[in-house]
């Protein structure tokens, strides 16, 4: 199996540390949206789609990736975030998850783990989730990245 994980980490790097786990259990390559061209992204067999959560969705440059794609007939995709905000993986993943769907992607799995958070106010407040993602946080997601794999 050919694996990607597609990853847009920006402030604190949490997502990326989240990836890092993920990766090596699925034996995947990890790219930036602006790194990989639709011919290539055509050579895997399951694709990661990961950032932060930004008022309530992922970034922009994820979600502005998904829409550029083409149909994909199946794919397998799985979706990952960190946030301030967790425990509500469906809430938080409906935008990125409505366009991959739409985009013919089967979805297998999604993982959201607690990130260190100052976006926007919560920077004044000092921030929120500090310390996060912990080693549970990523034990949590090798075990995720271990049910991706079966």
């Amino acid at each position: 199996m050919s694996a990607l994980i597609v990853l847009f980490s920006y402030h604190h790097k949490n997502t990326e540390k989240i990836a890092q786990v993920i990766a090596p259990i699925i034996g995947a390559e990890t790219k930036a949206p602006q790194q990989i061209g639709p011919v290539e992204f055509s050579n895997y067999d399951l694709v990661g789609f990961g950032s932060g959560i930004y008022f309530g969705k992922h970034h922009k440059v994820l979600l502005e990736f998904a829409d550029r794609l083409s149909q994909q007939n199946g794919k397998k995709a799985f979706i990952f975030s960190t946030s301030g905000q967790t425990g509500n993986e469906a809430k938080l993943h409906k935008h990125l998850r409505e366009k991959l769907v739409a985009k013919g992607f089967t979805i297998i799995g999604e993982f959201n783990s607690a990130g260190f958070d100052t976006f926007g106010f919560l920077k004044i407040m000092g921030g929120i989730q500090k310390g996060h993602p912990t080693e549970d946080d990523l034990k949590a997601a090798e075990a995720f990245a271990k049910t991706l794999k079966s």
